[in-house]
């Protein structure tokens, strides 16, 4: 099954014949207890891939392109195992959140993090994103693929926790197409420096 909403497709593993489904299969993989959900989300970018991956990979900054993101401070060095903590826009039921770096692979473009601590209801949470060249309209694109597990926290159903989740995803993935577009239009066709 695969809705779409917002040009963001959330995919169910009961399809297997897609590169989507490929990609999920091979890279998405959550150890999902019973007292939890996940979910695995799609957004196809009009950009190439080695500028969005610049912006993804990018832990100690993500409000580069998460709009909920105001101000994130990184303990140590950016490595495996780094820890950031972020601060939250308003409008949103919570103001921070302690976040761990799991996973960095430049060749795969592979990206994961953990949350480890934060004044929300996110227990749990374990995130991968992975960033695929694709053509789109004759011009090279990215397919951006980004799944979850997170505990359901009491008084919730596991179909709440996933519309919360999957609708604070859709908002980042439509970000990252709007600054990754929008910077390709521009002629920023290069990597957006590791600064």
């Amino acid at each position: 099954m695969v809705s779409i909403m917002n040009n963001v497709e959330r995919r169910s593993s009961s399809n297997s014949s897609s590169s989507e489904d490929d990609y999920i299969r091979r890279h998405h993989r959550h150890d999902v207890r019973d007292d939890q959900c996940s979910s695995s989300l799609v957004k196809h970018i009009k950009a190439p891939v080695h500028l969005v991956w610049s912006l993804v990979r990018r832990f100690d900054q993500p409000q580069r392109y998460k709009p909920f993101v105001s101000r994130c401070i990184v303990q140590g060095d950016l490595e495996i195992g780094s820890v950031r903590e972020v601060n939250v826009k308003s409008g949103l039921p919570a103001t921070t959140s302690k976040e761990r770096l799991e996973l960095l692979d430049d060749d795969e473009h592979i990206f994961g993090v953990r949350i480890v601590g934060g004044d929300h209801r996110l227990r749990n949470y374990s995130s991968i994103i992975t960033v695929h060249p694709e053509i789109i309209e004759g011009r090279p694109g990215t397919m951006v693929v980004e799944s979850f597990v997170v505990d359901v926290p009491d008084g919730n159903t596991k179909d709440e926790t996933c519309y919360f989740v999957e609708a604070l995803i859709r908002c980042n993935l439509k970000s990252l197409a709007d600054v990754s577009e929008r910077l390709a239009v521009q002629g920023h066709m290069e990597p957006i420096d590791r600064m």
